[in-house]
């Protein structure tokens, strides 16, 4: 029996997904989203093997993790300030929320600085929600090319958060179009609630939190 029985079925939930699809489970990567999450509902997670996790803000991250970073891929998953590349630059093996021109200059001018390359996903609002982070759909194909002809940006990926109140498979069909096209591998897509169907239009790495951790305490 595993230290985490809801990682165990996270787990088997994607690995069903994925064969259903067609598609080798190994080739999708659960990160566990444990932003805010106390450590004791962590440590069972990570005691039973995960090692690949997402959180939202660079200082919490830091704080959780700097003393226990060892064989870990952590990835900002939240939104960046331009004032804590540095640090995110330093931290963070993926930052999968690029989503404007400053940010991609500030990157690529701290990468140059520390030598040090964070794989890069471009964030993209496929439901072109005014209250959300990303690109629009209709600019992406230029950012991604602007990210890499003009900063010299390694883009990997591409990532999105669907409308909460719109079928979520439309969006991610959307952004594998735009991956294909502009020749990115990665797809970061799904949550707790919508994995296996991201699982099922080609998401690479789902984002899961309230599935393994249960619901977080609001502040």
């Amino acid at each position: 029996m595993s230290a985490s029985p809801a990682l165990d079925d996270v787990l088997a939930r994607i690995a069903a997904a994925a064969r259903a699809a067609g598609r080798d489970p190994a080739d999708v990567a659960l990160v566990a989203v444990s932003k805010q999450q106390p450590w004791e509902a962590i440590e069972p997670v990570l005691a039973a093997g995960q090692r690949l996790f997402g959180e939202n803000r660079v200082q919490e991250a830091m704080e959780r993790w700097s003393e226990r970073r060892a064989g870990l891929e952590l990835r900002l998953i939240g939104p960046l300030q331009t004032n804590k590349v540095r640090e995110a630059v330093g931290f963070f093996d993926v930052i999968e929320t690029l989503d404007r021109e400053r940010l991609a200059k500030a990157l690529a001018d701290e990468v140059q600085k520390q030598g040090k390359a964070p794989r890069l996903h471009v964030q993209v609002n496929t439901g072109e929600e005014p209250q959300k982070a990303g690109i629009a759909p209709a600019d992406a194909d230029a950012f991604i090319a602007e990210a890499r002809g003009n900063y010299g940006l390694t883009i990997e990926g591409l990532m999105c958060i669907p409308p909460e109140a719109e079928p979520p498979g439309p969006h991610f069909a959307l952004l594998a179009k735009i991956a294909a096209r502009n020749g990115v591998s990665k797809l970061s897509m799904g949550m707790s609630g919508d994995f296996e169907t991201a699982v099922r239009f080609g998401a690479t790495s789902v984002r899961v939190g309230s599935a393994l951790f249960g619901a977080r305490a609001r502040p």
